[in-house]
C-alpha cells in the first residue's frame, strides 16, 4: 500500500472509531439522561418543591390495624419515594414522651432517608378557647407535642385555633395561646404552624389576621387545599355538608405569606387524573407566587379511589403541575 493510500485508509479508521466512539457516547449520555429523569421523576427532583406524605391519607388503613404508625416511614419512601413525612399524633397519642418508641421511629426515617417534617396534633384542646383555665392547659397540653417534633427532627407541630364564641373573641385567645405556644417552641427550635380546619380558621382573611397579630417568626401557616369549610349542616339522616365555603383560591393566597408547609389535598380524580375540586395549576402557582419552596405534603381524602392509588395519582399531578411550573 502506497503511503498516501495508507494514511488515507489509516485516517479513515481513526474517523470511523471517533464517530463510533462518539456515537456511543452519545448513546451511553442519552441512556443516562434517561435514568436521570426516571430518577426526576420518582423523587419529584427539579421542581420548586419537595414532597412529602401526610399520614392522614393512610387514615383508613391505620384506625383498621392493617399498618401501624412505625410502618409509615418505609411506606412513604419504599412505596411512594417521597422525601419526607407528616405524622398525625392520633396515631401514636400515647408515646408523646416515649423516647424508647420515638428514637425508633426516627431510626425508621433515617434508615429509609425520609424526612420526618411535622407533627399534626389533635385532641389537645382548642387554643381559641375562651375558658382560661382550658385554654391554658390546650397549651399545656401541646408542650409534650414540641418536644417530640423536636426529638424526631421536624421542624414543626401543626395546631388548631378553634374556640366558642364571636370571631373576635376566638381570634384574641388564639393569638394568646399562639404567642405562648410559640416562645416555648422556639426554645426547641419548632414552629407553631396553623392549618385551615374548619370554623373560623377557614375563612383566610380571619387567620392571616391572627398571624399578624402573633408577629413571631416561627408561629405560622399550613396552608390546606381543601379545608375551607366554614359552616357544616347536618340533615334528618344524620348526614353533614357544607353550607358556607370560602373561596379557597383566595384564601390560600391570604395564607400563603405565613406558610411554613402546605398540604395538597385531594379527593376525586378525573379521567385525566386531575383533582376534581381543586385546579393544582392554578393553586400551586399561587403557591409559587409566593416564593415558597419548602415540602407540599400528599393528604388524599378521597372514599372512591383506595388511600394508596390515591396517593400515587396525587404525586403524578403534583409533579406533573410541578414540572410546568418549576
Amino acid at each position: 500500500m502506497k503511503r498516501r493510500r495508507f494514511i488515507t485508509h489509516t485516517s479513515q479508521l481513526v474517523i470511523g472509531a471517533g464517530l463510533l466512539h462518539a456515537c456511543g457516547s452519545s448513546a451511553n449520555q442519552e441512556g443516562q439522561e434517561d435514568e436521570a429523569m426516571a430518577d426526576t421523576m420518582a423523587s419529584g427532583g427539579d421542581l420548586f418543591f419537595k414532597i412529602s406524605l401526610a399520614q392522614w391519607s393512610l387514615h383508613k388503613a391505620l384506625f383498621a390495624k392493617e399498618i401501624d404508625n412505625l410502618d409509615f416511614a418505609r411506606i412513604a419512601r419504599q412505596d411512594f419515594d417521597v422525601d419526607g413525612v407528616e405524622y398525625v399524633n392520633q396515631f401514636f397519642k400515647d408515646k408523646a414522651q416515649d423516647n424508647t418508641y420515638l428514637s425508633e421511629m426516627k431510626k425508621i426515617a433515617m434508615d429509609n432517608g425520609v424526612q420526618n417534617v411535622l407533627i399534626m396534633i389533635d385532641g389537645e384542646g382548642g387554643l381559641g378557647n375562651g375558658n382560661e383555665t382550658e385554654r391554658m392547659k390546650a397549651v399545656d397540653n401541646h408542650h409534650k407535642w414540641v418536644d417530640a417534633a423536636h426529638f424526631l427532627g421536624c421542624h414543626a407541630i401543626r395546631v388548631n385555633a378553634y374556640g366558642e364564641g364571636a370571631s373576635e373573641e376566638v381570634a384574641a385567645q388564639a393569638v394568646k395561646s399562639l404567642s405562648e405556644l410559640g416562645d416555648y417552641a422556639a426554645q426547641a427550635g419548632i414552629s407553631v404552624i396553623v392549618e385551615n380546619h374548619g370554623g373560623f380558621s377557614s375563612n383566610g382573611q380571619w387567620l392571616s389576621g391572627v398571624m399578624k397579630e402573633v408577629g413571631k417568626a416561627n408561629v405560622g401557616t399550613l396552608p390546606d387545599f381543601g379545608n375551607f369549610c366554614i359552616v357544616r349542616s347536618q340533615d334528618e339522616e344524620g348526614k353533614w355538608t357544607c353550607t358556607e365555603e370560602y373561596d379557597r383560591y383566595k384564601g390560600v393566597m391570604e395564607l400563603m405569606p405565613f406558610a411554613k408547609g402546605v398540604s395538597a389535598k385531594t379527593n376525586d380524580f378525573d379521567a385525566s387524573g386531575n383533582d376534581t375540586r381543586t385546579d393544582y395549576m392554578k393553586m400551586m402557582k399561587i403557591v409559587k407566587d409566593a416564593g415558597y419552596t419548602g415540602f407540599v405534603g400528599i393528604e388524599y381524602e378521597g372514599s372512591t379511589t383506595p388511600e394508596m392509588e390515591g396517593i400515587r395519582l396525587t404525586k403524578e399531578l403534583l409533579m406533573k403541575v410541578g414540572k410546568t411550573l418549576s
